[in-house]
């Protein structure tokens, strides 16, 4: 069989691999599976938003044809006018794109970038499908280990610049080590990517669990940002919009019409049903996606209270959806997160998965995904670490 030889060497996806641990197995009553492995929301739109979007299905014809290769212009302004605010910058309809899915706005981004035998700097812990889609790609992923404090330097950075070199990759809050990158770290970055003529990435799929008040970084109050600043945003943990695949990509209007080369040939056109709940979402759903982030935030709270009393573990980073946590066994977290799932029923992904094989900071550490279940799922998680040895 022929295969390309760039796609025989990107790994599995990790979620996918996870899931075929527990394909054949059965769990008992009184310990069943906990799924902390994949970050995605489990229950469906609210009500208002599953009805508007009945609404449009019933009512709309043109949301079953074909719409704009770069999205609904309604919901492009309206990206463009809660950007502006929430960032304090200028973000115009013409420097939005709609996606299907954040990923894909990551492969559109990076399309438009780089082609084979280029690279593009990924601070490790990495997110798996932005590695993923690089090596497919015949782009080269050069990792920037983030350190002790999950956070990456621009020093660091900077001695990773080649000739090769079209991009640095910012994922905040990260997946997966959840934390929240400073605003003055990430304007630094922009400073090194535009003195290095290059882009700067930067992945907010998470940004509505920030724990901040207000702007995490100034990068659109630049005139010039877009010569250099390229944002992806992801609706579906929003809005709970997963399997209808909505995301954005926020560059200048050039970039995006080279990128509209890529969209149109992967996907012809964002998913129709999927832009307008998007923007009943971002017109309607405010008040009602600050109570989903307190209760991300208090998710957050009781996991680092229950890991911080567990004899010998460590929190390394929490944020938005994820917990990364050092285990304190003497074992790869490879085959501890194997080990996990037949004795204590608990599904998490190790840390190797989110880092290069010659990385030894990942056989250290588990990403626990805990957005998927409450608070009384996270003191049952705690109990069950608690017996792990």
């Amino acid at each position: 069989m022929i295969v390309n030889p760039a796609l025989a060497a990107t790994r599995p996806s990790p979620v996918v691999e996870a899931k075929r641990w527990i394909a054949d197995k059965t769990f008992a009553p009184d310990l069943p599976l906990l799924n902390v492995s994949q970050a995605a929301p489990v229950d469906p739109p609210p009500v208002p938003l599953r009805e508007a979007m009945a609404e449009t299905a019933l009512t709309l014809p043109a949301a079953h044809v074909y719409g704009p290769v770069l999205g609904l212009p309604a919901l492009r302004e309206e990206v463009a006018a809660q950007f502006s605010t929430a960032y304090g910058g200028t973000i115009t309809p013409g420097n939005v794109a709609i996606t299907q899915g954040c990923n894909q706005a990551f492969c559109a981004a990076v399309a438009t970038l780089a082609g084979p035998g280029d690279e593009v700097i990924l601070p490790t812990p990495w997110y798996f499908n932005h590695q993923m889609w690089l090596t497919l790609s015949g782009v080269t992923p050069v990792a920037l280990p983030a350190g002790e404090e999950m956070l990456p330097t621009v020093a660091e950075a900077e001695a990773r610049l080649t000739d090769r070199t079209r991009a640095i990759v910012l994922v905040t809050p990260n997946n997966p080590a959840g934390v929240e990158y400073p605003a003055d770290l990430v304007h630094a970055f922009a400073n090194l990517a535009r003195r290095a003529g290059i882009a700067l990435i930067v992945d907010e799929t998470y940004r509505d669990f920030d724990s901040r008040p207000g702007a995490p970084h100034d990068l659109f109050t630049a005139p010039d940002w877009s010569d250099t600043v390229i944002q992806l945003y992801s609706f579906s943990k929003a809005y709970r919009l997963t399997g209808h695949r909505v995301g954005a990509m926020v560059a200048s209007p050039e970039r995006l019409l080279a990128a509209e080369k890529f969209l149109d040939t992967v996907a012809i056109c964002p998913n129709q049903l999927g832009q307008h709940a998007a923007l009943w979402g971002m017109q309607n759903l405010g008040r009602w996606l600050a109570g989903e982030r307190d209760e991300i935030l208090a998710r957050r709270a009781a996991v680092e209270d229950g890991v911080i009393a567990l004899p010998g573990w460590e929190i390394a980073g929490a944020g938005a959806y994820f917990a990364y946590v050092r285990h304190p066994f003497d074992e790869s977290s490879a085959s501890l997160a194997r080990r996990m799932v037949d004795d204590i029923a608990v599904l998490a992904l190790p840390g190797t998965m989110f880092t290069p094989d010659d990385d030894p900071a990942g056989a250290a550490h588990l990403r626990i995904a805990f957005a998927n279940i409450d608070r009384d799922g996270i003191a049952t998680l705690m109990e069950r670490l608690a017996r792990l040895s």
